[in-house]
């Protein structure tokens, strides 16, 4: 895509391949433009988003709130690119170019969409008071290193995205001198979606370009890192179906509503490559902590999602 701008000396814009309406890629180019972010984290697609809140919010299965999802044009005749992750997976590699100076292939990025997910993981979403989004994230670490995947998440109501609701979308841009600052916007229907396409072709008329100005600092060194650790709850019909030798620890286990569940510790690699991740019966869920650097820090703490009145064993 860049080579094509600069082979045939013309600009490209995309504001709406990432958030529909919102402006994200435009304010990454424009006022990010320094090395300073910390991390982008948002839902970035609205098909899922109207989806898991039918869900919650009206106590309909996946396959009703994907029907209703396609009757109103949030959802394809065919969803696989929404509903397994594939959607927000490009447009995170298209948000790490800007952000990051990073160009990668979005295999390279670990990703899942929405269709494990169980009603009795949304009734325990409900229980806990936490929403389940898919949420996708690039997070800075040490050394220019920058983590980044595509999951399902437990978002508390201390987060922005928490309320964001329907087909809307909403990104947290976290940098070091201006702190956390939150877009909101309708993310999928043609409105919306239009309104970031005319705003492109007004900007051409001015000959606007985005600069790629970190892909093409010769002193960005940022690159992505597989080595992190990701804290998850995980439910599934039987033991069997997982293996629980690729957790570093777990905290709990436990068995309610004829499931099993678990939350622990797994580093990126192990979940990359874990066979059982690919199962239908398997339900993954990031927990609130979200992207962790070191593990050792996690072990001091108290546990971001518990499930008193349960039995537990350890």
């Amino acid at each position: 895509m860049i080579e094509l701008q600069r082979e045939h000396n013309v600009s490209f814009l995309y504001e709406a391949a990432v958030c529909g309406s919102i402006p994200i890629i435009r304010n990454l180019e424009e006022y990010y433009d320094n090395d300073l972010l910390q991390s982008i984290c948002g839902i970035v697609n609205g098909s899922t988003n109207y989806i898991l809140t039918k869900i919650r919010e009206e106590n309909l299965d996946y396959q009703q709130a994907l029907l209703q999802a396609q009757q109103l044009g949030f959802a394809e005749a065919d969803p696989a690119l929404d509903v397994e992750g594939k959607d927000a997976v490009n447009k995170l590699t298209i948000l790490l170019a800007h952000a990051h100076g990073i160009i990668t292939d979005p295999n390279e990025i670990l990703h899942r969409g929405i269709t494990q997910i169980q009603n009795t993981d949304a009734n325990i979403a409900l229980e806990k008071n936490v929403q389940i989004k898919l949420i996708a994230q690039a997070k800075k670490l040490a050394n220019n290193k920058i983590a980044a995947c595509v999951l399902p998440q437990f978002v508390t109501m201390e987060s922005q995205l928490y309320n964001v609701r329907n087909e809307f979308n909403g990104v947290v841009i976290e940098s070091s001198l201006s702190d956390k600052q939150f877009l909101y916007g309708k993310g999928a229907g043609r409105y919306p979606t239009s309104s970031a396409v005319l705003s492109d072709i007004s900007a051409l008329r001015y000959n606007y370009s985005y600069e790629y100005r970190k892909v093409n600092n010769p002193g960005n060194k940022n690159e992505l890192s597989s080595d992190f650790y990701l804290k998850l709850y995980v439910s599934f019909n039987a033991w069997s179906d997982i293996d629980l030798t690729d957790f570093d620890f777990t905290e709990e286990i436990y068995c309610q509503r004829g499931r099993q569940y678990l939350t622990g510790v797994i580093h990126y690699e192990k979940l990359k490559n874990a066979d059982w991740l690919s199962d239908n019966n398997v339900s993954v869920i990031v927990c609130p902590d979200g992207i962790i650097e070191n593990i050792d820090t996690l072990k001091l703490k108290s546990k971001s999602l518990q499930f008193p009145g349960v039995e537990v064993l350890v």
